[in-house]
């Protein structure tokens, strides 16, 4: 009968004493906390001016999907069809929530920057997953002075996706919100009533230097910083000047029969895109999980591989026991490490297949002139384009009239 020395006994006592914390860890992977909480950001209503002409026009860009800034380990969970449709639908809620806090003129969503707006709006969809959104937005005005640029993030909690509160409010309503306040903010800190003026009026020049650069160029000029400023003014009664307003309140027009597209697009994309958001929050959430818990399970895994090993090593017969249990649960971890990883990859599939009944297809325009009809095909930004060049064409007939 063999009797265990001294020394060996504590040789396996430390062998299973160096199992405990590895026990410990892989029941600790078996248990999260996840805490979290939804604070709505209302959007400030400053008290609008008694003078509309100090009311500034903002012009919201089509924003940058921001496919070409997707980290390696995002790209098989990022869905690029559903990225593009965001692309139109953030802009288009924050149009909608500027416009309705009455601190501004008219506010646009614009497929390009053709048309000339007192401020202008640019933005990049940094995040988009359905818990976690992240924006990078530029705002700028006419002169060509750029106000700020910021990211901004917001993470919602599964309130924001309760039926009643989601017919309230978008998901992310907050970050609009914030983007609005923070406009306004800038805009009372650093503007004065000359300044608005100011803007205004480079705008209405720009627009006028776009279609005609040989008359109206004279107008204004543009310092080493990129800043636009008014060398002098047209008369009142220039006719040059007159004719250019009614082009471009013809523009105006056109750009609010822009705005029915991106309004009908929002309406179309908002049930399928509410459902996708719903549904990747709760896989992101679940994802996030496997991983961490695959990630707890490789490293755990191995460290009771390594100290298997070690233990093997010993001339004990209970500690090399030991290390059988030990490089066993270990290869067991390191194993459900790699199944759990195969599970996130169907959760990531999940993702993408959520986004194929979004669509962003634009039917062809009709409008009636004066003296003919014309038809405006392709995209939206296209058919915009084609406006402009008939409006061009409008203003040098109505120009060669005068002369």
């Amino acid at each position: 009968m063999y009797l265990q020395t001294t020394a060996e006994i504590r040789q396996g006592s430390i062998g299973r004493l160096m199992l405990l914390p590895l026990l410990a860890l892989v029941l600790a992977a078996c248990a999260t906390t996840s805490v979290r909480s939804t604070e709505f950001v209302p959007a400030v209503q400053n008290m609008a001016p008694a003078d509309e002409n100090q009311l500034l026009d903002i012009g919201v860009m089509v924003f940058d999907p921001g496919l070409d800034e997707i980290k390696e380990d995002e790209l098989e969970r990022t869905n690029f069809e559903i990225r593009r449709a965001e692309s139109r639908f953030v802009p288009y809620q924050l149009a909608e929530t500027l416009q309705g806090t009455g601190n501004w003129g008219v506010v646009r969503v614009m497929p390009n920057d053709i048309t000339a707006f007192d401020i202008l709006l640019s933005g990049q969809i940094l995040l988009s997953n359905g818990e976690s959104m992240i924006l990078k937005v530029t705002a700028s005005d006419s002169t060509g002075r750029v106000w700020y640029e910021k990211e901004y993030e917001e993470k919602v909690s599964q309130f924001s996706y309760d039926l009643v509160q989601r017919q309230a409010n978008d998901p992310f309503q907050a970050i609009y919100n914030t983007i609005a306040n923070d406009l306004l903010a800038w805009r009372n800190q650093n503007l004065d009533a000359a300044s608005i003026n100011n803007i205004r009026k480079v705008t209405e020049l720009q627009f006028a230097r776009s279609f005609a650069p040989d008359i109206f160029g004279q107008y204004l000029s543009t310092n080493r910083q990129g800043i636009t400023q008014v060398v002098r003014l047209p008369a009142d009664n220039d006719p040059y000047m007159a004719r250019m307003r009614d082009i471009r309140q013809r523009d105006n027009l056109f750009v609010d029969t822009v705005q029915d597209y991106y309004q009908t697009f929002a309406m179309q994309m908002r049930v399928p895109y509410d459902s996708w958001r719903e549904q990747s929050y709760h896989e992101t959430l679940a994802l996030a999980e496997l991983e961490r818990s695959a990630r707890r399970r490789f490293l755990t895994g191995a460290a009771a591989i390594v100290g298997g090993i070690a233990m093997a090593t010993s001339n004990n017969s209970a500690a090399q026991a030991g290390s059988l249990v030990g490089v066993g649960a270990g290869a067991y971890l390191v194993k459900s490490g790699f199944d759990r990883t195969a599970e996130a990859k169907i959760h990531i599939e999940a993702l993408r297949e959520l986004g194929e009944s979004l669509e962003t297809e634009i039917a062809p325009k009709v409008i009636d002139l004066d003296d003919r009809t014309i038809m405006l095909n392709g995209t939206v930004e296209e058919q915009y384009q084609q406006w402009r060049d008939i409006l061009v064409q409008i203003y040098q007939t109505e120009i060669g009239e005068i002369q």
